[in-house]
């Protein structure tokens, strides 16, 4: 790894970086819409981060006993409008800044700071990352090229810690057909959430289900959102990775109005095979889940159900998140021929007029888990729970305050380990242009 950034050249690198592309449009760059339409917003986000493994296990053995740390993080996310005429041009930008609060060679590799694991001071002081884009824009159609935070089924950028993963690649979104929405992706590059390299494009190595380090040259990805009617949204996406795996997924999103409040549900099948050279080994999976949903009267009732078929787990890329119902704070219940259940409870309670407070606690249960060199079933269980408030008026107006919890016991502990973890997090994001 790279040595990190510094702040001061992370902050003249996003400040040239920007200056040079917009000199590329030196003719337009101050046509109506380009300035006009320029947004630049900035989050300020805390985290502790707290995990303690209850396995017993020491650094001599499957590693330390536990990651602790806290760290500061910034987010610049700057976006510029278009030009005027038929083509419309702009560039967007990103740049991060992460600084060590409090960290211990012991308790480090939390993932919020970059760690090289021997470091005896714990985790890097600082650290920075940046990310520039051009953007083309066509009657409703959208093509990017550069750093980009994919949120789609088949590649949802991870998010979970201080700073958040990019990806880099082109990215084309069109809105041209009524109530369809087509998306054509290349990707290349990632930088993991903590990390300041680019490095080549993976797949996810969990628990040991692939291969790790395997990367491809490129991910492409396809896919297809149609809105049926107000209450139905049906869904097709495909990706491959290079000679690794490719995958497909059908979804459907519904809600219904139902006596006082809402019924909603969420479908996902994902199909996914080994490709190519298949450089990750075999792969053979299907991955069925759905959630069923009731809101009323602040009140929301849900029950999640997640069923993996075939002789692997589910694939997907490093530094993303899973489309999967039971994908949560710390596990994805997605090993080979997982069976999975959730209940889930969340309450807003502006209801009963505090406005601002929400809560949320699911269970997650899973068994029948095909076990690498083992006849033994696994099983595994996660509970979760978090509070969040947002303040509402004075001084620290918009202030978000959350408070994570989750506790994951698992009885396969060559792969995984048990698991006790808080997270408080607080973040305020405020306009500079």
């Amino acid at each position: 790894m790279r040595p990190p950034f510094t702040f001061v050249s992370a902050r003249q690198s996003l400040g040239f970086g920007v200056v040079a592309l917009c000199a590329g449009f030196a003719g337009q760059a101050f046509a109506s819409g380009f300035i006009d339409d320029t947004t630049a917003k900035v989050e300020s986000r805390t985290v502790y981060f707290n995990r303690d493994f209850r396995d017993g296990h020491t650094a001599s053995d499957q590693g330390a006993s536990k990651r602790d740390e806290a760290a500061q993080g910034f987010i610049l996310n700057l976006q510029s409008g278009y030009t005027e005429g038929t083509v419309g041009v702009g560039v967007d930008a990103l740049g991060m800044l992460g600084l060590k609060l409090d960290s211990s060679a012991d308790s480090s590799n939390s993932g919020l700071l970059p760690s090289s694991g021997n470091n005896p001071r714990g985790s890097e002081d600082q650290y920075a990352k940046l990310g520039l884009t051009a953007k083309v824009r066509v009657s409703d159609s959208v093509l990017k090229y550069g750093a980009l935070l994919p949120d789609v089924p088949l590649l949802k950028y991870n998010d979970g810690r201080l700073l958040p993963t990019m990806f880099n690649g082109a990215l084309l979104t069109s809105k041209e057909l009524k109530d369809l929405t087509f998306l054509a992706a290349r990707l290349d590059k990632y930088t993991a959430r903590d990390s300041t390299d680019a490095q080549d494009i993976r797949v996810h190595c969990k628990n040991k289900r692939y291969a790790c380090n395997i990367t491809a040259d490129h991910f492409d990805m396809y896919g297809l959102d149609y809105k049926i009617n107000e209450r139905l949204t049906a869904q097709y996406h495909y990706a491959e990775l290079e000679d690794i795996y490719r995958q497909h997924f059908l979804g459907l999103l519904a809600s219904q109005p139902l006596a006082e409040g809402v019924l909603k549900a969420d479908l996902r099948l994902l199909k996914s095979a080994d490709s190519g050279a298949a450089r990750a080994g075999s792969i053979d999976n299907r991955a069925l889940s759905g959630m069923l949903a009731y809101a009323v009267s602040g009140h929301t009732f849900s029950a999640g159900w997640q069923r993996m078929n075939g002789d692997n787990s589910m694939p997907y890329l490093d530094g993303s998140n899973p489309y999967l119902v039971n994908y949560v704070q710390v596990n994805d219940f997605a090993a080979a021929q997982e069976r999975s259940w959730q209940l889930r409870y969340d309450y807003d309670f502006k209801a009963v007029g505090l406005n601002g407070l929400t809560f949320l606690t699911r269970y997650v249960n899973g068994d029948h888990i095909k076990v690498p060199g083992s006849d033994q079933e696994g099983k595994e269980w996660e509970r979760d729970s978090e509070l969040k408030y947002v303040v509402q008026g004075g001084t620290f107006k918009d202030v978000s305050l959350r408070l994570r919890n989750a506790t994951y016991r698992t009885n396969y502990e060559q792969f995984a380990r048990d698991v006790d973890e808080t997270r408080l997090i607080v973040s305020y994001n405020f306009s500079v242009l």
